[in-house]
């Protein structure tokens, strides 16, 4: 069955409609269509963290998402552990020629671990390490 990995970058770019991604993630998320999303806790930490310097409304709709997100039944959000932050540092260790966050690199590791090979984002460093980044493909 097709899953999709769900990235900080897309999240963020559903939610600010002035963002230079929004129209690409609204069309990928019509595309989806009921297709099952996996994202993590770390990446709706990231994604709460970008909005924690804005207007109350921008952060109180932040907090409102990542709380219908958490009851979805559409997105699965995988647990923060001491495993996938050991594995997401073991990644970010390995791979100091680039310029991955340690979100990305747990996201990295989740997607193998779970078998998801493509993701919501526009970030290349995901195409980098052989993902499908599909934002970047719209």
């Amino acid at each position: 069955m097709r899953r999709v990995f769900a990235d900080t970058f897309y999240w963020i770019a559903l939610a600010l409609p002035r963002d230079a991604y929004h129209d690409r993630a609204m069309a990928a998320s019509r595309k989806l269509d009921g297709t099952p999303i996996v994202t993590t806790d770390e990446v709706l930490s990231e994604f709460l963290t970008f909005f924690a310097a804005m207007r109350p409304e921008l952060r109180s709709r932040a907090v409102l998402l990542v709380e219908s997100l958490m009851n979805s039944s559409v997105v699965t959000v995988l647990p923060q552990t001491q495993e996938s932050f050991l594995a997401g540092l073991t990644l970010y260790r390995d791979r100091p020629d680039k310029g991955y966050s340690l979100v990305d690199c747990v996201s990295m590791c989740a997607m193998k671990r779970e078998g998801v090979v493509e993701i919501l984002t526009g970030d290349v460093h995901f195409a980098q390490e052989g993902f499908k980044a599909i934002l970047l493909d719209s």
